[in-house]
């Protein structure tokens, strides 16, 4: 019983050709498929997003990807926590299994693999007594694109952490990388992994977060939130970066007031070694960056 990837996320929401227009401008290619709008890093075969038209804005479902050899044992598994399987939501063509996190969250498990992420040129940094790049500008061209390689992880809003580490860990086999007493939780795929694919900040309800996608480096975290704050979006929190995960981030406000994230350089966890730690409340955000603005942590799900 294990989760080794992460698939994609999908929201259901009111106007999603706007929703469409947000993620070509943070950097997806986006497509129309069976009335869905989906998204997907360039070059990297594998849907990230997926908007589904609805009433209101909301999580629809998580997807989240095991081997053929494991997955008959993570139902079990699930089965076994005492959690029941659902049949798929009517509107949404897919395979795998279906079952309800403990805040009902609709997480769907498949038999899928991690698409392999487009690569890039190494990032030379001159350092003190490290000198990587000789006889060339550092600076990127103005009109460099910046479109993201991965879907890196998503962090919703919970009442119950605890609840929640029970269901993704005990039933679905993921690993706790860190977290900050009861205010926030990090947990990874089985084996090496980014330190976390899936997270959870404490709430009064359950809601949809962010969604946080790598990119090369800070230049193109600096320069995809410029021009984002320049084609009028609003801003999330950024320039900075954090100490659980160690990821530089900046984040952008979407059309429904969740945050999306660009980021580089999180730490990568390997398969064994890795102990968790509980993180003083100073740590649980930023090492460096702009002051946390007073709605970053507030919950615009609607009650």
């Amino acid at each position: 019983m294990t989760i080794r990837s992460l698939q994609h996320f999908a929201l259901s929401v009111p106007n999603p050709d706007a929703g469409r227009k947000f993620y070509e401008d943070f950097g997806l290619e986006t497509r129309k498929s069976n009335g869905a709008v989906v998204m997907r890093c360039y070059g990297r075969k594998q849907d990230q997003v997926i908007l589904l038209e609805g009433k209101q804005k909301r999580f629809h479902h998580l997807c989240l990807g095991t081997k053929a050899s494991e997955f008959e044992a993570t139902k079990r598994s699930i089965e076994r926590a005492g959690h029941r399987l659902v049949d798929p939501p009517r509107e949404y063509e897919a395979e795998g299994l279906w079952v309800h996190d403990p805040d009902g969250r609709l997480v769907n498990v498949r038999v899928a693999a991690a698409a392999p992420a487009r690569g890039g040129d190494l990032w030379r940094l001159n350092t003190p007594g490290h000198i990587a790049r000789v006889g060339k500008r550092g600076y990127p061209p103005h009109d460099m694109k910046v479109r993201p390689r991965r879907l890196g992880h998503v962090l919703f809003f919970t009442p119950d952490i605890d609840r929640q580490i029970d269901f993704y860990v005990g039933a679905l086999g993921m690993k706790l990388s860190d977290r900050a007493k009861d205010v926030v939780a990090f947990l990874r795929n089985e084996g090496a992994s980014d330190h976390h694919v899936v997270a959870f900040l404490k709430s009064d309800r359950p809601g949809f977060h962010h969604a946080s996608f790598e990119v090369g480096n800070i230049d193109e975290i600096g320069l995809g939130a410029k021009r984002l704050l320049d084609a009028g979006y609003r801003n999330g929190w950024g320039l900075g970066r954090h100490v659980i995960g160690s990821n530089f981030f900046h984040y952008i406000r979407d059309p429904w007031m969740s945050l999306a994230e660009y980021f580089c350089d999180i730490d990568h966890i390997p398969a064994k070694g890795w102990k968790a730690k509980d993180w003083p409340l100073d740590d649980a955000l930023y090492i460096w960056g702009p002051n946390v603005p007073d709605d970053f942590g507030k919950n615009f799900e609607a009650a």
